[in-house]
């Protein structure tokens, strides 16, 4: 892992021969390869990213706000808590000019439901929908199978064209996509026409690539891939930086099924044992802020009064006695990515302090993923998906999300079981009142902390670095994409 002084030395000698990218493209370069535009069949959260810039949905949540708006849709009523109407925008169209209509919001949603369905989002689907409709060209009616407070969040999937050749209505149009970069140029039908014509995507994986990139010229931007403790020195370079908070989580996972991990005195001794504001203050420079759950505190739906495992390292031994735990060793899986080898390394070091031997173990991102899938790891962490909803605690601490070879893509994967939790969240994604529903998530939350099936870390602050002449791109909650379309250069 080069040193802090090793990456500014090399920023600085590329710096002394800077290029430009041209003036009609934003290049953007990112960690991991996309492999999926079609919204069926995205598989990463990048891909995910990528689907939102090419296909639209009926909402979005790709706000400043975070919270879901309209997109293709001008009107959603409800008919009864089972059935809505949809109406669609007239002015929506397809990149090739054709119009949006109520068919192919019918054919997307119900290709996604049919038993032959082959998406990555059939199960989720299955769970929410029973079919959808046409009323006439412009209208739908979308039938559920139960109540879902979170409607308007989940109609952002991007709708498909079944009149064309599966073009989106996003603000951009795939131009193409290989193992080292997606090509995209503007839409020029899309409701929000992007301010320059041509974006590239660049995969490159090696995090110290990418910041020489930037500072070298032939990158115009990096989010949330510049390790935290190195932004301000690199940004020194003439960059510019834009931080948001975010609503991701870092987490530190455990195997609920591992018969030393299954005993919740042990998972709290661990909680117990970690000391996280130092490494907030050392290693990510006041970029982020420390986590109680799966919600983040700027969340509407957190809940400040759950159990907070602070340090305390004498209770933490008292625990494993109680427990009968002693000498006790556990492998710790993470990905290669060097910064959070060295996060894995500082929480493995504190561990020890308990008697906890910890071995690390760093592996591509593809092998490590597909252990955490399998349930073949004890301790390993990872960062959640972006978190735009509270029904979100469903999709990660209810027992049907247990990972399995239907649904192998899961989000349980730490495999919690817990009846209570069952109950409310699926009382929680059918409950419409706020307030009531607000309650019922509080609920999920102090049970969440008091078990700790997972032990929430922090929740990392969304940061950009760019050239200083591209102004105008906005950072998202979600961290997705979309503030490329007001982006422009000024040269």
């Amino acid at each position: 892992m080069p040193s802090r002084l090793q990456v500014i030395t090399a920023t600085l000698l590329v710096a002394c021969a800077r290029r430009h990218t041209p003036d009609d493209t934003i290049v953007l370069v990112i960690e991991t390869p996309m492999t999926s535009s079609d919204p069926r069949y995205n598989q990463t959260n990048y891909d995910d990213k990528l689907t939102r810039l090419v296909y639209s949905g009926l909402t979005t949540a790709d706000t400043p706000s975070g919270e879901p708006e309209l997109d293709l849709a001008s009107a959603l009523d409800q008919v009864d808590p089972l059935t809505w109407d949809v109406t669609l925008r007239a002015d929506a169209k397809f990149s090739d000019g054709t119009a949006v209509t109520a068919d192919d919001l019918a054919q997307t949603y119900n290709s996604v439901l049919s038993p032959m369905s082959d998406s990555n989002s059939h199960t989720g689907f299955v769970e929410r929908y029973r079919f959808v409709e046409v009323l006439d060209a412009r209208r739908a009616r979308i039938h559920l199978q139960q109540p879902l407070a979170s409607l308007r969040f989940i109609l952002s999937f991007g709708i498909v064209s079944f009149h064309g050749h599966g073009e989106g209505a996003g603000p951009y149009v795939l131009r193409s996509l290989t193992t080292t970069a997606a090509e995209l140029d503007a839409n020029p039908y899309a409701l929000h026409v992007p301010k320059l014509p041509h974006v590239v995507i660049d995969f490159v994986h090696d995090a110290a690539a990418r910041t020489l990139m930037l500072v070298g010229g032939s990158a115009d931007l990096v989010q949330n891939g510049v390790r935290l403790d190195l932004v301000d020195d690199v940004a020194a370079q003439g960059l510019h930086v834009a931080s948001e908070p975010s609503t991701i989580l870092t987490f530190l996972m455990m195997n609920n099924t591992d018969p030393v991990l299954a005993d919740v005195r042990v998972r709290r001794a661990i909680a117990l044992a970690i000391d996280r504001p130092p490494i907030l203050a050392a290693q990510f420079a006041g970029r982020a802020v420390l986590a109680t759950g799966l919600l983040a505190p700027h969340f509407w739906a957190y809940e400040p009064d759950v159990a907070r495992w602070l340090r305390d390292l004498p209770r933490a031994r008292a625990l494993l006695a109680e427990a009968g735990v002693h000498d006790l060793h556990l492998v710790y899986k993470t990905s290669s990515d060097a910064f959070r080898v060295t996060i894995a390394r500082i929480l493995a070091a504190q561990l020890a302090e308990v008697g906890i031997t910890v071995e690390v173990r760093a592996f591509e991102f593809e092998t490590f993923f597909a252990d955490i899938k399998q349930g073949n790891f004890q301790l390993a962490s990872m960062q959640t998906a972006e978190i735009g909803e509270p029904d979100d605690l469903y999709a990660y601490f209810s027992s049907t999300r247990i990972p399995d070879a239907r649904s192998p893509d899961s989000g349980n994967r730490w495999r919690y079981r817990n009846a209570e939790v069952d109950r409310l969240t699926l009382a929680g994604r059918r409950e419409l009142d706020p307030v009531r529903r607000k309650a019922i998530y509080s609920r999920v939350q102090q049970i969440l902390a008091d078990e700790v099936p997972v032990i929430p870390l922090w929740h990392e602050d969304n940061v950009v670095l760019s050239r200083p002449d591209l102004e105008g791109f906005v950072v998202l909650p979600n961290a997705r994409f979309g503030g490329l379309v007001g982006a422009s250069k000024r040269r």
